[in-house]
């Protein structure tokens, strides 16, 4: 039986964080707010990640344009407990990733940008 879009960007997801161990959880989530496809632990408020993720990649291009810096490339935010790495997937979606603290952010941005533009194909 073939997979849905969903389920093909679900698997995507989690090869990704079986790729990089540092990922904790992913989320695609549209401009607007709603989750695509995540990969979230059950303690993870999927709606609250997605509005909160849609409105920081939005505020992350707007200041990026605003002062000059060009195309948004990421948005990343780093807490006492782990990053929230956002990056865009085409024009309608943002990939978001919730690393440890320890997390090698090279390795993770890389595999994110594999990620995003397989996932761009499948939206």
């Amino acid at each position: 039986m073939a997979q849905t879009r969903a389920e093909q960007m679900v698997a995507r997801l989690q090869s990704m964080q079986a790729a990089v161990p540092d990922i904790e959880a992913s989320a695609v989530v549209s401009v607007d707010g709603l989750t695509i496809a995540s990969a979230l632990p059950a303690e993870v408020e999927e709606d609250r990640v997605s509005a909160m993720s849609a409105a920081m990649l939005s505020l992350g291009e707007r200041i990026s344009s605003e002062l000059g810096r060009g195309d948004i490339e990421q948005v990343y935010i780093k807490g006492n407990d782990g990053y929230v790495i956002l990056t865009a997937v085409g024009e309608e979606a943002v990939l978001t990733v919730l690393a440890r603290k320890e997390a090698k952010l090279g390795l993770i941005f890389l595999e994110m940008r594999r990620a995003a533009a397989d996932l761009t194909k499948m939206i």
